[in-house]
């Protein structure tokens, strides 16, 4: 459905996008996640041509963007990261604009405006102003116009960032209906909990491919091992561990401590266990199984490192 070739985006000295080669598979949900500023929004717009790469090309339904870019538009639909739909015009009104943009008219528009009000729970607001919708009404306007035309694809640039965990939970329920009727999804987030959702998933950082595949695959494929830290005394514990150079990551959890172990350590429980022992400080350490955040820590640490962020 989508193969990006070196696609680099610059914005002056800043490089947006580096170098980024993709292949997205037809009828899966695909999953951008990264920080801000990590290029997501940028290839998402490269990839709908509205804008022009500073290098390379991408090739999406078969149309070479930007060449081909107004081809590929009524093939599409896009959901942008802030509601874009028209606060002074009622719900069904538009519906009805931007049917008629995706040039649907007469049955068709009719049709497919009734079943994207049924299908997005949407016929109860048909007549309130878009202004006046809670940030899950909008984003449910937004997906049903953003599909009216069925369209083979399907980008969406963090769509679920201002709204609450059940919402977020419908909308992926609606997203995998939709990968079930033929639809391909390139989604956006910053949520690990939807990127663990989709088929496949890339990780940006700084506009480069630091990381591509499969959730599973990305888990059991991380350079580390995973130590759980339970104790009394857990910043004692993340002020201790953090000095050791094979540490590569401390997260704390309540009185829990999440431990990065670089994976050329072949006893992390018995490393950790020792550098506590030593300090006086009793704890229950174990060997876990590595989760996606621990995926996304590790490849991008090095960026953060340099963003000042440890």
């Amino acid at each position: 459905m989508i193969e990006a070739r070196d696609l680099t985006r610059r914005f002056g000295d800043l490089v947006a996008v580096n170098r980024l080669n993709l292949q997205v598979p037809r009828g899966q949900v695909y999953g951008f996640l990264g920080p801000n500023g990590s290029g997501k929004s940028t290839t998402i717009r490269l990839l709908c041509g509205l804008l022009l790469p500073s290098e390379g090309s991408a090739r999406v339904l078969g149309h070479e963007v930007p060449a081909e870019a107004e081809l590929l538009k009524r093939k599409i639909g896009y959901m942008t990261q802030r509601f874009s739909l028209y606060g002074d015009m009622r719900v069904i009104e538009n519906l009805r604009f931007i049917a008629r943009i995706y040039g649907l008219s007469g049955s068709r528009l009719r049709t497919r405006i009734d079943q994207v009000m049924q299908q997005f729970r949407l016929e109860p607001l048909e007549r309130q102003f878009a202004r006046e919708l809670s940030g899950g009404q909008r984003q449910r306007l937004a997906l049903a116009a953003a599909t009216l035309h069925q369209p083979e694809l399907l980008l969406l640039d963090e769509p679920t960032s201002a709204v609450d965990p059940q919402t977020r939970r419908d909308f992926w329920d609606a997203l995998f209906a939709l990968v079930e009727d033929g639809t391909t999804i390139l989604v956006s987030t910053h949520y690990m909990d939807e990127a663990e959702r989709c088929h496949r998933l890339a990780i940006l950082d700084q506009g480069v491919l630091v990381a591509d595949g499969a959730p599973v695959e990305l888990m059991a494929s991380i350079d580390c091992r995973v130590v759980t830290v339970e104790s009394e005394r857990p910043r004692q514990v993340q002020q201790l561990l953090s000095a050791d150079s094979r540490i590569l990551s401390i997260t704390q959890l309540g009185s829990r401590q999440r431990v990065l172990v670089s994976r050329a350590v072949t006893e992390p429980v018995e490393r950790v266990e020792s550098a506590l022992t030593g300090a006086g400080i009793n704890a229950d350490c174990r060997e876990v199984e590595p989760s996606l955040e621990d995926v996304f820590v590790v490849v991008t640490r090095h960026s953060a490192a340099g963003r000042g962020e440890g």
